[in-house]
């Protein structure tokens, strides 16, 4: 019963937040400040792909490790949050209920795994296209 209604709870402020959202958008405009961040922050991932264009010398190996490399960064915080839960389904909840322990043991394995991909993916890339391309 407290699960069901938790779920209405987000759901609504979703729904409302969503609804808030769109009907103020016609109301903001941008200043000239927030604007110039925004068209930074553009030349700036422009120019990073460009230099990974540059680097490995064709534009689809620089757009792919580009996104590998945005990949990895983003990855760590996300997989130790995922290892974080994991760990308090395993060794907090997990003391009572063996499934939910069981669960917390497989959510670690598993953003271990993804972790470890998404770090070594884009090394295991650059060797690929550097030393094996012809």
């Amino acid at each position: 019963m407290l699960k069901k209604a938790v779920i209405l709870l987000i759901v609504t402020l979703m729904i409302i937040g969503t609804y808030s959202v769109y009907a103020s958008e016609g109301e903001k405009i941008l200043n000239s400040d927030q604007a110039a961040e925004i068209i930074q922050m553009k030349e700036s991932s422009k120019a990073k792909v460009e230099d990974y264009i540059d680097k490995y010398g064709s534009t689809p190996y620089g757009i792919v490790a580009y996104v590998l490399n945005i990949i990895r960064i983003y990855s760590i915080p996300t997989c130790f949050i995922g290892i974080a839960v994991g760990s308090i389904y395993q060794y907090v909840i997990g003391i009572r209920k063996l499934d939910v322990r069981d669960k917390g043991f497989a959510l670690i394995v598993t953003f271990v795994t993804i972790l470890l991909i998404c770090q070594t993916l884009p090394l295991i890339f650059a060797i690929v296209v550097n030393f094996w391309r012809g």
